[in-house]
């Protein structure tokens, strides 16, 4: 894609021939940041925002892994405000619990180790089988729970004996849609979710004996939560990025070969290891930073995934907000649905990300479960479905007929292309997100605005009082838009507000960094995230802070 010109076009091979992920920093070194945390660049638990220090940014007070920070104690209410948002006291307690770095992977020599579980979310009373390959002779798997506990980023829940090694046989490629899929292997290891498996994020660490390691992500969630936060891990984009077995919903070739769009996967299955990420896939780089950053400060989260949302689109009207990570481009016609519905009862809604709701996207059951395999073919006429059922048909945007539901309707801001690091620009420096920040117009947040960006544009369906509150130049290598754009918008009928950082940036920069601005942006984006969940935990953003267009301001 080549900005407005080609908006239908897509991010990825498409007709530019261009593939690309985004550019944010490796696990290895978050996994770094994770364990050092501590210091002026961290925000800490309990503390209050200060005035603005150095480089005329407000910081929170900091503390290292062994600081005992001021707490409520267990007695009170469930829930409480805090100063970054509600608070919930099983959040606070159970990051008190001993937590571990071992969850990171610390060997890739000798026998390869991957897998999947046949679910990609489970609740309690629920039993996860696991697939695991690997030409070692032995293994054996730990499970993590992820969040903060004292800076070392995950706690151990679960650990197998050792377990046979079984090198799988080759997974089977269907030829009409060059779907990849393993579900000839056999199970490996059935996990019982039960009560150690606290609802949350969770890695299960594959190790060889000897031999390499990797991961298996698992969202562990709660059905009749109702938190004030709902954390969403995008796994539909991860699984279109899956290019496992050589193809993906962006390119695909024999391994060894250059993929090209015109061999992408129309279907991609759940039943098969992720290829990035170490078995991780986005997780790592573009979710965990928040997952950490918002248990450090006990937030009042629970977790479940844009497929368990696909599955139960009415249960969002619990909460009070819906949170996407990083890059979340993929979505179901029931997830549209679904937050245009809960929007319209007050529910708010942060796009902590770029490029959201652009791809349409439905599922299908697979032998090893349902909705086990993601359709996507990129061009509805291409879809099976198309005749019977055209909006469901998948195309490559929302944006195009059938649909003709373009996602700036949704998020306020419209994506645009690829390949940038940039600094955030603030504009908006009289908004309630930056209020004690310390943050100015013209003030720039290093590094913030990477991988797909989003910008507000005019000509496309948006909502009618969206409020830019930064605006950006940015340098894509593919897109013609000048400019990056955080907006906010309200929504007349039950007040809900939704906020979209319009970079894929964001969730990254959460992570602790050494010094402040210019040069380190952790702090601002702690401040204003802090700020954005202060008031989003409150209910409907619009009863507090309803929206006041000036995207004329910028683009007349």
């Amino acid at each position: 894609m080549t900005g407005r010109a080609r908006r239908g076009e897509g991010h990825g091979p498409g007709r530019s021939g261009v593939r690309h992920r985004a550019p944010v920093a490796g696990a290895a070194a978050l996994a770094l940041a994770l364990t050092g945390c501590g210091g002026a660049a961290s925000s800490a638990r309990g503390g209050a925002v200060s005035r603005a220090g150095a480089g005329g940014v407000a910081t929170r007070a900091a503390h290292g892994p062994g600081a005992k920070p001021e707490r409520p104690r267990a007695a009170g209410p469930a829930t409480f405000p805090g100063p970054d948002g509600v608070e919930a006291r099983w959040v606070i307690a159970e990051n008190r619990r001993p937590g571990t770095t071992q969850w990171h992977l610390s060997g890739t020599a000798g026998p390869s180790i991957n897998g999947f579980a046949d679910m990609v979310a489970a609740h309690a009373g629920q039993t996860v089988t696991m697939y695991v390959t690997t030409t070692a002779a032995h293994y054996h798997v730990s499970a993590y729970r992820m969040g903060y506990y004292g800076g070392k980023g995950g706690r151990l829940v679960w650990r197998s004996g050792e377990l046979s090694g079984v090198a799988q046989p080759p997974c089977t490629l269907a030829p009409a849609t060059r779907m990849v899929a393993c579900d000839n292997w056999s199970p490996s290891f059935k996990v019982a979710i039960g009560p150690r498996f606290v609802q949350g994020d969770y890695l299960f660490k594959l190790v060889a004996d000897p031999g390499g390691q990797s991961w298996v992500p698992l969202t562990v969630w709660d059905p009749s939560s109702r938190s004030t936060y709902l954390v969403q891990n995008s796994v539909l984009t991860w699984q279109g990025w899956n290019n496992w077995g050589g193809y993906d919903m962006y390119g695909g070739a024999p391994p060894g070969q250059t993929p090209l769009y015109s061999q992408r996967a129309y279907v991609e299955s759940f039943d098969r290891p992720y290829a990035n990420g170490n078995g991780a896939a986005d997780f790592i780089n573009l979710e965990l930073p928040f997952v950490y950053w918002a248990e450090e400060h006990g937030l009042d989260v629970s977790y479940w995934t844009d497929v368990t949302f696909a599955q139960h689109p009415g249960l969002l009207a619990r909460h009070r907000a819906l949170l996407t990570m990083g890059h979340d481009e993929t979505w179901t016609l029931a997830e549209r649905d679904g937050v245009v519905a809960a929007r319209a009862e007050g529910v708010n809604v942060v796009y902590f990300g770029a490029s959201p709701v652009l791809r349409h996207a439905r599922l299908e059951p697979s032998p090893l479960g349902p909705d086990r395999e993601e359709v996507d073919y990129r061009d509805p006429q291409l879809d099976p479905i198309y005749a019977k059922s055209p909006l469901l048909a998948t195309g490559n945007t929302w944006a195009q007929p059938p649909d003709n539901l373009p996602p700036s309707q949704v998020v306020g801001d419209t994506y645009e292309g690829y390949g940038l690091d940039d600094p955030m620009v603030v504009t908006g420096a009289g908004a309630w997100p930056f209020a004690g920040t310390g943050l100015k117009n013209g003030d720039q947040l290093p590094g913030v605005v990477t991988g797909d960006y989003d910008s507000y544009d005019p000509a496309s369906l948006n909502p009618p009082n969206v409020e830019v509150l930064a605006h950006s130049p940015v340098h894509p290598q593919v897109g013609n838009a000048p400019y990056a754009d955080m907006t906010y918008y309200t929504w007349a009928k039950g007040g809900g507000g939704v906020l979209a950082t319009g970079t894929i940036g964001w969730v990254p920069s959460l992570t602790a960094c050494t010094g402040t601005l210019p040069t380190c942006a952790s702090p601002a984006v702690q401040a204003v995230t802090g700020n954005i969940l202060s008031l989003f935990g409150k209910g409907p953003a619009g009863r507090y802070h309803p929206s006041v267009a000036n995207w004329r301001a910028y683009y007349g």
